[in-house]
């Protein structure tokens, strides 16, 4: 679909997450997402009440894009240790996509460094993490008991954490293959 086609709203969220990602919150302004948009400023006010609710929507699309990743991947998973690494390979397939200036980590996490403590989107950012958790904690009580499900799960998201930081500076999914590796190790240990 040409970016034509989108709705105002549509490509002023397009927008804002590519030049977002690339930049940062801060660094971009609401001419440049408005120009990138192909939009006139009333457009973007139009359609969020401020940058604030702009950035929330862009938080609330790139937690929306994760868990479409996750889903195609844990489709094809039959075991638990599969629905597992699909965690893992979803994050893999997020590093992997095409970004304009390259690999920079994850973008909800990248996002929050940016907003002060108490900020909704940080507060949405924590909830996204929460939820990936959440997910392997799901997975994991279907091999162990749940306290074990949990405390593999944290384990699990501190490897998946690290692995998206040092895949960031290094802007390259490598570490997150071992970070799976690892993981795959620690179920297979059940």
């Amino acid at each position: 679909m040409s970016d034509v086609a989108l709705s105002a709203r549509d490509r002023l969220l397009t927008a804002a997450a590519r030049l977002f990602y690339a930049h940062g919150i801060e660094a971009t302004g609401i001419n440049a997402i408005t120009a990138a948009a192909g939009v006139a400023k009333m457009s973007l006010y139009n359609n969020f009440a401020s940058k604030d609710d702009l950035v929330s929507a862009y938080i609330e699309a790139r937690h929306q894009e994760w868990l479409g990743l996750y889903a195609v991947r844990v489709s094809g998973a039959t075991t638990a240790a599969e629905r597992v690494t699909a965690v893992f390979d979803a994050y893999i397939d997020h590093a992997e996509l095409g970004y304009e200036h390259g690999f920079r980590g994850c973008g909800l996490l990248n996002a929050a460094a940016e907003l002060p403590v108490g900020a909704r989107g940080r507060d949405a950012v924590r909830r996204h993490k929460e939820q990936v958790e959440s997910i392997l904690v799901s997975h994991l009580t279907e091999l162990t008991s749940p306290a074990t499900a949990t405390a593999l799960a944290e384990h699990c998201s501190f490897l998946l954490e690290g692995a998206m930081a040092r895949a960031g500076l290094e802007g390259a999914s490598t570490r997150l293959v071992h970070a799976r590796v690892l993981a795959s190790s620690l179920v297979a240990g059940l």
